[in-house]
């Protein structure tokens, strides 16, 4: 019992620590939109990967770079309609 309280404790600090991990109220589009983001943080911080993604696409990479920093602002999209 105390093991299950301990996980559940550090998983609360580590969601009100870190915005991408998610929470109970976080909508699918909420999810996507932060993974989306950090795979763009993640490729255009690594130069090697943002090379290889550069000649893959045939552009210069600071072309490449400011398409995947425009697109990790737009995250997942609009979020969806809600009917209420």
């Amino acid at each position: 019992m105390a093991d299950k309280l301990r996980t559940l404790q550090n998983l609360e600090a580590m969601q009100a620590r870190y915005i991408g991990t998610g929470h109970a109220d976080t909508t699918k589009h909420e999810f996507l939109s932060n993974i989306v983001r950090d795979s763009y943080a993640s490729y255009i911080g690594h130069p090697p990967l943002l090379g290889y993604m550069a000649v893959g696409m045939g552009e210069p990479r600071e072309k490449v770079r400011a398409l995947m920093i425009e697109r990790m602002v737009r995250g997942a999209g609009a979020p969806p309609e809600t009917q209420e």
